[in-house]
């Protein structure tokens, strides 16, 4: 008797537990939360990676200096003749 009635409790409940919201729907849940973290994950990667050339020309190439001296603080050389023109409104 005490077979079948573990055996009934087993047919009745695994159904209840699987259907329930903290069963499979939890878990699809959860599962795409996680997709979605690794793919931040990834891009944030490619971010790193791309942060990390940056500052790799930025130390090893003078022209890269150059141009953020001349595009970013406006900055000339001293043999080069500077011509500003007024804005047209």
């Amino acid at each position: 008797m005490l077979p079948i009635g573990i055996l009934a409790v087993a047919l009745i409940g695994a159904p209840a537990m699987i259907f329930s919201p903290e069963g499979v729907p939890r878990m699809r849940a959860v599962e795409k939360e996680l997709a979605d973290v690794e793919e931040d994950n990834a891009a944030l990667r490619r971010e790193i990676e791309s942060l990390r050339g940056k500052v790799a020309r930025l130390r090893d190439d003078p022209a890269a200096i150059e141009r953020i001296a001349r595009d970013n603080l406006g900055l000339v050389r001293q043999t080069e003749v500077v011509f500003q023109f007024p804005v047209k409104r």
